[in-house]
């Protein structure tokens, strides 16, 4: 396996599972670092879905005992009950709406100027949403109602706008319906579970025919730097957000947005669409 190869596969892996779960947008991010890579290829495509899949792995190791729990009190428990069914209805938005738009969205939408303009528009909400009152009225995932699953399931649906962030919708608008920091933070991993592993089995079914055993080490070395740089994220995450807020996400997001669309509009950086 070329070592080239191999250093762009840790490279996007770790893109992937610092991004995934904060609210900045893994899907553009690896829609730019695969441009400046060379790596947007239909061997690319598969092995994003590949090191997506760590990023899930992580999440479920992170919160094993919880899911665990969680499955084992289902038969009688009616707070489990209750979390199962929050996610499964705040799921379904995105994938009816997924199977609806997606090929049009990626015709027109996966691009580097698209993605940075995403990032810049996600920045304001942010924005707004911290600079209003926070009261909090859901101190916990327990606490939610499937009213607010189902809000907050259509809210996740913008993540199919790429650039948009799936967690940075999911967080900011449970910010904006009075989840705490923490509830909202944590309902989005648990909504990324079924997410990203629906849409990994869906791909998969669909890339099986270009799948080739000879890629079998560069995704070993995405999968496992993925799950690595993922886990570090939640636990990460989950620390800052007890003294912190959204805003340094914020202006992240519009530095970011502003030099893609800077490089791209000076020739600096020939991105693919533009």
């Amino acid at each position: 396996m070329d070592t080239v190869l191999l250093l762009k596969a840790l490279i996007l892996g770790i893109v992937e599972g610092l991004t995934e779960f904060l609210p900045i947008s893994s899907t553009g991010h690896l829609i730019l670092a695969g441009d400046l890579l060379d790596f947007n290829d239909e061997a690319g495509k598969i092995f994003e879905i590949v090191i997506q899949f760590g990023a899930i792995l992580a999440v479920v190791w992170e919160y094993r005992a919880r899911l665990w729990e969680t499955i084992a009190s289902c038969p009688t428990s009616r707070k489990a009950q209750r979390l199962i069914i929050n996610v499964a209805v705040a799921f379904m938005p995105l994938a009816v709406l997924g199977l609806m738009f997606h090929k049009t969205i990626k015709a027109h939408l996966f691009n580097p100027i698209s993605v940075a303009a995403a990032f810049i528009i996600g920045a304001l909400f942010i924005f707004w949403a911290e600079k209003r009152t926070h009261r909090v009225r859901v101190p916990s995932v327990d606490d939610l109602t499937l009213k607010d699953a189902l809000v907050l399931g259509c809210i996740q649906a913008l993540a199919l706008i790429p650039g948009t962030s799936r967690s940075g919708a999911t967080i900011i608008g449970g910010l904006l319906m009075g989840l705490s920091r923490k509830a909202a933070t944590e309902f989005s991993f648990f909504l990324a579970i079924p997410t990203l592993g629906v849409a990994t089995i869906y791909q998969v079914y669909k890339e099986w025919a270009t799948i080739q055993h000879t890629d079998l080490s560069m995704w070993a070395v995405g999968f496992v730097s993925a799950f690595v740089s993922a886990f570090l994220c939640i636990r990460w995450l989950l620390r800052y957000i007890t003294t912190h807020n959204f805003i340094i996400f914020a202006w992240y997001r519009i530095v970011f947005g502003l030099i893609v669309l800077i490089t791209a509009y000076t020739g600096v950086v020939s991105w693919s669409a533009h």
